[in-house]
Formats: C-alpha cells, structure tokens, sequence
C-alpha cells in the first residue's frame, strides 16, 4: 500500500501530497492518529484528509487506516483503533466500531498462536469434564462455550458466579480441564480458583493478556489482546474476540473428535425437533 501511494503523488493534489507524504513519513503514528492531527500535521484542513483518503479508493479515513493497518501488519502494527467522542454522530460512531472491531480481530492474526490452539484443542479432547470460569462479560463468553460443547456429548459446564467457582474447583481432578477467560487477567476471585484447581491437579487453559497474573497461572494460554481501556469502559471488542476463539476451539474439537461429533450434533438437533412436535400437538 505504501507503493501504491508513492506511486500516487505525481496525480495528487499539493494539498493532498502533504497527507501522502505524512502517512510515508510516520506511518504507524498515521494509523492511530485523530483526523485532527493528521491534518495538523500535515498543515491541511480536515476534509482534505478525507479527499486524500477517497483519492486512493477508500470511502474515508477508517477504511484507509484498516488497509493501511492490514498491509504494515508484518512489521508490527497490530490494530487500528479510533477512540470515540462526545461530538461524533451515528455515522461515525457506526464507522468507527465497525473499523476498530475488523481493524482488532485482523490484527489479533499475529497475537493468536496456532501451537496454542493446538494444545488446548487437545487438553480439552482428553479430559474427564471442561469447566469454563467468566465474570461480567467473560461470563457470557463462558456460557456460550458452554452451551457449543454440550452438544458434542462432552461433560461441560459454565460457571459465573465467584463463589461457586471456588466450590467447583474444589472438587477438580487431575483428568479434568479449566478454561478460565478473563479480559483483564488480573480478576483475585479467577486466581484464587485457578490456584485451588492447580491444587487439585486439573489442567489450566487461560483466554487473556499473555502477561497478566492469570495467564502466569496457566498451563496454556491463548492470547486475547485488545486496545480497549478496561479501566473507564466496559469491554466490547474484547468479548468478540474472545467468542472468536471459542469458536476455534470448538472447531479445532470437533475436527480433532471427528465421526463421533456428527452423531451427537445429530443426536440434539433429533431432541429439539421431538420436543417441538410434542408442543404443537393439540
């Protein structure tokens, strides 16, 4: 991409020329700065920005900074994000969610690591029961795998509440799997279960940041990182990610099982059309 506008200037506009040769010159700090400080820096006004963007095919600056992100990510840029503000209308507040979201789960290709999957896939395949421990939103994220592994004839449960995960822990084994999933990796209540569970010789697997305490804690840890400031907000793209991976593993489970998810996928979707037909009876 960065060719591509080079190869561009010649045809741009003296205006528009500024912004190119900003985003040549500081091409990282381009993908996270404001519109406003693009055009600061680059001594244009702010449509001029937006004109340089549609200059090189993009509809404005959110796309424009996603395939700049995407094209860059090799050389560690990892995601795009625009912070949100008090003047911004649903239209930007629609451009810029959607942009930060692709922008994060693209760039979460180089935080994700195969490898790890790979081991949680198959801790999980061989274990005697799979608990999965959540708080807030974690705790959705925690049911909702809950809720895709029951159907593979799996022994599996979903716990949000502290307490009960403190008494669940309690009574783990060494053939069983924990999958805590926390955003902030720093939550005392997730710590003090993962250290009974250990305790108890189970096997940890931890959806988080890679340095936090909780993914220390951990046997495997598949790393969730996300721009968010978890301090003043309440975590949004984080949950997405965190049902992305959901998704993997329970895709990489059901390949890893193979003939015998097919037969208990079949078997639930038999159930929930007997017990349809049994309401509609008269």
């Amino acid at each position: 991409m960065l060719t591509k506008i080079s190869q561009k200037l010649p045809e741009l506009s003296a205006a528009e020329k500024r912004v190119a040769e900003c985003v040549l010159a500081q091409t990282k700090w381009f993908v996270h700065a404001a519109v406003a400080n693009i055009a600061k820096e680059a001594r244009v006004s702010q449509p001029t920005v937006i004109r340089f963007c549609r200059s090189m095919g993009y509809s404005g600056l959110p796309e424009f900074k996603l395939n700049l992100s995407a094209s860059i990510g090799h050389e560690g840029m990892p995601y795009v994000h625009e912070e949100l503000n008090s003047t911004d209308s649903m239209q930007d507040v629609l451009n810029k969610v959607i942009a930060n979201t692709a922008a994060t789960v693209l760039g979460s290709r180089k935080s994700l690591n195969a490898s790890e999957l790979d081991t949680a896939v198959r801790m999980m395949a061989t274990a005697r029961r799979i608990e999965f421990y959540g708080a807030g939103n974690s705790g959705i994220v925690a049911m909702d795998a809950q809720h895709k592994l029951f159907r593979f004839g799996l022994s599996t449960v979903a716990y949000t509440d502290s307490h009960v995960q403190l008494m669940a822990a309690a009574v783990l084994s060494p053939q069983d799997v924990l999958v805590v999933i926390s955003h902030s990796g720093s939550s005392r209540d997730l710590l003090d279960a993962i250290k009974i569970a250990k305790g108890n010789g189970a096997r940890i697997i931890g959806l988080t940041r890679a340095s936090s305490p909780v993914a220390q804690a951990c046997d495997c840890v598949i790393s969730v990182v996300t721009p968010e400031d978890s301090e003043k907000y309440t975590p949004m793209i984080s949950r997405l990610l965190q049902l992305m991976v959901i998704d993997m593993l329970t895709i990489g489970l059901a390949l890893h099982l193979g003939e015998n998810v097919s037969e208990m996928l079949a078997k639930t979707k038999a159930g929930v059309k007997l017990k349809f037909l049994q309401i509609k009876k008269p």
